[in-house]
């Protein structure tokens, strides 16, 4: 079964000193080793990180009128930072590699098995 574990983190995270640049780089090292062991493991099927929403576009499409709005999107309180997707065989497998997600010190780390998303 297919789950996605979602890096979900407040906005205005991004690092300024220093030390928090020296923070940030010893998490992404930490992040890469985590999407190895997934790897390793044969269950990683896709993981990125997402830019941030001031890059973002969203669509809507309201009774007919087709809308856009550029980010950043001031009502959210947190972002999606990234994702892996994985392959397992229950929910408690990936419930479990949740649990040893960096992200999650930081972050929220919130796992959604994926479905279809309509049926042929």
């Amino acid at each position: 079964m297919a789950y996605m574990l979602v890096v979900r983190q407040t906005i205005g995270g991004k690092s300024q000193t220093a030390e928090e640049k020296r923070v940030s780089a010893d998490r992404m090292q930490r992040m890469l080793g985590f999407g190895a062991a997934l790897q390793e493991r044969g269950i990683l099927v896709a993981a990125d990180s997402l830019r941030s929403d001031e890059e973002g576009i969203r669509v809507e499409r309201r009774d007919g009128k087709l809308s856009f709005s550029d980010g950043p999107f001031t009502e959210s309180k947190e972002i999606i930072g990234g994702f892996f997707l994985i392959n397992v065989e229950t929910r408690e497998e990936a419930v479990e590699w949740a649990t040893q997600c960096p992200a999650a010190e930081w972050s929220t780390v919130e796992v959604r098995q994926c479905g279809p998303c309509y049926d042929p």
